[in-house]
């Protein structure tokens, strides 16, 4: 169920017996030449959409503008400070947990968001769980067997897939790939922890971080897709009791 397309009513009663709500998290960015820009958000979006199916949980409408200034040398990049998408998803939580929905659980699909989630929960009346899509094991599982260490750190082929599952596949046939990351360098990167706009496109000049997005499927998306939903739908499960 989608909280939007819900009337208070039916809010309500889905209150009276259930206390859960997923609230996906992305960003609006470039994904290199192959990525849509609202990539991050698509893949939180639609993994939650599919995990309600299986759970019956309701889905808050994402929060799809984030903090990527790193990346706002490339066009159709929108970024929130750290300080603002901090406030604007303790306020949303907030509102939800007014509400009755004491269980919040957040499906992130945006690296730089998980700082500021751990800080926006803290003042909130509701117990929240914050959970990355990629963070399960059957997930991780498929991206290294499909891409290995060409998954990379930004504009994965695995994220990439998904919407390619879910939307449209962008030909560049001449897209080979990109320089290969040191382990050292995703070490200290993790977490979309970047440089200033300017220097990381002079550093990454198409936009991907170490990710041969070229290797994506859409049937990769397809299992991706599928496996993130059962293992999101039994995390939610357990997290709600």
């Amino acid at each position: 169920m989608k909280l939007e397309s819900m009337t208070w009513v039916e809010v309500e009663t889905y209150l009276n017996g259930n206390r859960g709500i997923i609230l996906p998290t992305g960003s609006t960015e470039q994904h290199g030449p192959l990525g849509l820009i609202g990539t991050d958000a698509i893949c939180a979006r639609e993994i939650a959409w599919a995990a309600a199916d299986r759970c019956g949980a309701v889905v808050a409408p994402e929060l799809a503008y984030a903090p990527a200034p790193f990346n706002m040398g490339f066009p159709g990049t929108v970024s929130l400070t750290s300080e603002l998408f901090t406030a604007l998803a303790g306020q949303v939580m907030a509102s939800l947990a007014q509400h009755g929905f004491a269980k919040i659980y957040v499906l992130n699909g945006h690296g730089a968001n998980l700082d500021c989630l751990r800080t926006a929960l803290k003042g909130i009346d509701a117990d929240v769980r914050v959970r990355s899509w990629w963070d399960f094991e059957g997930v991780n599982a498929l991206r290294g067997a499909f891409y290995g260490d060409w998954e990379g750190m930004h504009a994965t082929p695995s994220e990439v897939a998904i919407t390619q599952h879910t939307h449209r596949v962008i030909k560049n046939a001449d897209l080979g790939p990109p320089r290969k990351l040191t382990a050292d360098y995703i070490k200290a990167h993790a977490g979309d922890k970047h440089g200033a706009p300017d220097a990381h496109r002079r550093d990454f000049p198409d936009g991907r971080v170490g990710s041969h997005s070229g290797l994506a499927r859409p049937e990769h998306g397809t299992r991706l897709l599928e496996t993130a939903a059962k293992e999101v739908a039994a995390d939610y499960l357990a997290f709600v009791g």
